[in-house]
C-alpha cells in the first residue's frame, strides 16, 4: 500500500518546514503542481488523523507552486490570505494529494483554490491570495 501513483516524483524544492514530512512528491501539469504524500504517524495528530497544520501548509505550497507556473520566471509570491474548510479526516496510510484546480494570476495579486484529497476523497478545500513581485528586469 506504500505505492506512489504514476506520474509523481520526489519534490525538488526543499524547505525547513516541510523537510521533516518527507518524502513529499510532485506531479506537474500545464496548469498546476500537485503535491502528494503517503500519510504516516509523523503527519498525524494524537488521534491518528492527518494534522490540520500539515494540510494548511501543503495546500499553501501547492497553490503557490501552481501560481508560479503561470507567472513570469522569477516572480516571487507571498501569501496574504489563506482560508481552509475541513470537510473530513485523512488517516495514516492514505495517499494525500493537494490539487490546485483554479489559478488566476495577475500582475500584483494571484488567486488559487486547492482541494486536499485522501485516497481520492475530498477532505479539505483551501483558497489563497498571493502578492506577486515581478522580477527586477520586468518591474521597470
Amino acid at each position: 500500500m506504500n505505492e506512489i501513483p504514476e506520474g509523481f516524483e520526489p519534490l525538488a524544492r526543499r524547505s525547513g518546514l516541510t523537510d521533516p514530512w518527507r518524502p513529499i512528491f510532485q506531479k506537474t501539469t500545464d496548469r498546476a503542481m500537485i503535491l502528494g504524500l503517503r500519510a504516516t504517524e509523523a503527519h498525524c495528530n494524537a488521534r491518528g488523523f492527518v494534522h490540520g497544520g500539515l494540510i494548511a501548509a501543503l495546500a499553501d505550497n501547492a497553490m503557490g507552486y501552481s501560481c508560479r507556473l503561470l507567472l513570469p520566471e522569477g516572480t516571487r509570491l507571498v501569501t496574504i490570505s489563506l482560508t481552509l474548510d475541513y470537510m473530513a479526516s485523512g488517516e495514516t496510510g492514505q495517499w494525500l494529494t493537494f490539487e490546485t484546480e483554479y489559478v488566476k494570476p495577475g500582475r500584483s495579486i494571484a488567486f488559487a483554490q486547492c482541494f486536499v484529497r485522501a485516497d481520492g476523497v475530498d477532505i479539505a478545500r483551501a483558497n489563497a491570495t498571493f502578492r506577486a513581485s515581478r522580477p527586477v528586469e520586468e518591474a521597470g
